[in-house]
């Protein structure tokens, strides 16, 4: 998206993303907080809206929400009240949504992030607790309603207006992702719904302070959807306002329409007065100790930036390999474990991270579910450090790793006469005679300061030992016969 009239306007974004908290039950009453189960049978009086029943705070979805503040460097609400928000709809039984609309448990915060090898902050305006919906299913001849959702803990988490590009929002929303995954508040599974976004997008004439009329785009499960869906509303607004300079943009809701990379009209914009909100009588404001919020602080465990700067500047990987690692904390733990035992940090990672990863992509399916430990690929990574194979074998031990899951690299190479290494000074250096009997040309380039007809004959050893061969060795050997 470039050149005129794109170039005369800048985007401005802001998320509001929906973080549902695994705790075991939900957020006002006992029933089961579980993914997965038969319609309808995770549900009870609260859920779906019997007069008379009374909800309960869930101690453990404020631990979760109040870790989160913390984790962000947020304004930890000592004393935040609940309301009512009206709306009707087939999902929500109750007519109401309990929510926390004027005094919010988390106040501001702020995600360190990269984006695009630059580092950018970006401010949290609050976040609040509230409970979920639940969920239509559509079918041919009618739809049908699933309420095991209903009641679920939901962390809204509301940023400003503070995101210039559909790569800052996305690079923002892996960031939330991270640090909920980190602090255990929510597994974050997409295609279960536990992360929703919504963006609030708007444009202006680049220069200009005061913001625009916006629209929100709802309920995106993917990042780069996420990305796509911005891009095509900011093209939507600049092309309006382009062609009519002197109105203003509808506030409304839109939807994303994937296949044609449009978004959707679904209705204009609700006002917070449309909803009615009001305290919600039934519960009393949610009071927290400094005592309390001090003690979740000491018990922080270490935050996705730490982890990354930790991956930077004490391991000394790339800025892609560390955000890699952190953006997905499963492959982050098992890097964590083959730490303890790996001699080479930064093999290790591009080992994991490229050729193991590389060699399953299109399996759909992760290290773990194939069986492979982090540990193992530690091993095979000690045993090309320590000369026990070469690099060019360790590729085919890597492929039989994937074919026997829970073999070791050791055993594997125990197992192959042609895993064992050539070691044997006598044979190397009759293999080294011939390749330089039969290329005069790159022995005289190199001793003409040309490095790659060195690596050239160095190559040629290798194709001929099968790659059995040290290269170490090979390189000694072939700079003392030419010297």
């Amino acid at each position: 998206m470039s050149g005129p009239p794109y170039d005369e306007f800048e985007p401005v974004i802001g998320l509001e993303i929906h973080v549902q908290l695994n705790t075991r039950s939900k957020m006002f009453g006992p029933e089961p907080n579980h993914f997965g189960d038969e319609p309808n049978v995770n549900i009870g009086y609260i859920d779906t809206g019997q007069p008379g029943s009374l909800p309960v705070i869930n101690k453990e979805a404020v631990k979760k929400a109040v870790n989160f503040g913390l984790a962000v460097n947020a304004e930890i609400n000592l004393e935040s009240t609940f309301d009512r928000k009206s709306y009707f709809y087939p999902d929500c039984p109750l007519n109401y949504q309990i929510t926390q609309f004027t005094n919010p448990i988390i106040i501001g915060g702020e995600i360190i992030t990269e984006v695009e090898g630059e580092s950018f902050t970006f401010q949290i305006e609050h976040a609040h607790l509230e409970n979920d919906a639940g969920k239509l299913i559509h079918f041919p001849d009618f739809a049908g309603v699933d309420f095991n959702r209903s009641g679920a803990p939901l962390l809204e988490i509301v940023s400003t207006p503070c995101m210039r590009s559909p790569k800052q929002a996305s690079a923002y929303a892996q960031a939330i992702k991270a640090i909920m995954e980190y602090i255990n508040s929510s597994d974050c599974n997409m295609q279960e719904g536990h992360l929703r976004m919504d963006a609030n997008v708007s444009v202006r004439k680049k220069g200009e302070t005061t913001l625009r009329n916006k629209t929100e785009v709802k309920n995106m499960n993917s990042f780069f959807n996420m990305e796509l869906a911005i891009e095509a509303e900011i093209i939507r607004q600049i092309d309006f306002y382009t062609q009519h300079p002197d109105k203003d943009i509808q506030s409304a809701t839109y939807r994303f329409d994937l296949e044609r990379r449009k978004t959707i009209i679904m209705r204009t914009k609700e006002s917070a007065d449309d909803y009615r909100y009001f305290p919600e009588p039934d519960l009393p404001p949610l009071v927290l100790t400094k005592e309390y919020v001090d003690h979740l602080k000491e018990d922080l465990p270490e935050l996705p930036q730490d982890r990354y700067k930790r991956y930077r500047d004490t391991l000394q990987l790339t800025e892609n390999s560390a955000m890699q690692l952190v953006n997905d904390k499963q492959l982050s733990d098992n890097f964590e474990e083959g730490l303890k035992i790996c001699k080479n940090p930064i093999a290790f990672c591009n080992w994991l991270t490229i050729e193991f990863i590389g060699r399953i992509k299109d399996t759909g399916k992760t290290l773990t579910e194939i069986g492979i430990e982090a540990l193992q690929i530690a091993q095979l990574v000690n045993m090309i450090e320590e000369n026990v194979i070469t690099g060019k074998i360790a590729k085919k031990v890597a492929d039989d790793m994937l074919l026997h899951p829970g073999k070791s690299p050791e055993d594997i190479v125990a197992a192959n006469p042609d895993y064992k290494p050539l070691t044997d000074t006598s044979v190397i250096e009759a293999m080294i005679d011939q390749v330089l009997k039969e290329n005069p040309d790159s022995i005289e380039d190199f001793k003409k300061g040309k490095d790659r007809a060195f690596q050239y004959l160095v190559g040629q050893v290798m194709k001929s030992s099968k790659g059995k061969a040290p290269p170490e060795k090979v390189r000694d050997l072939i700079k003392k016969k030419i010297s």
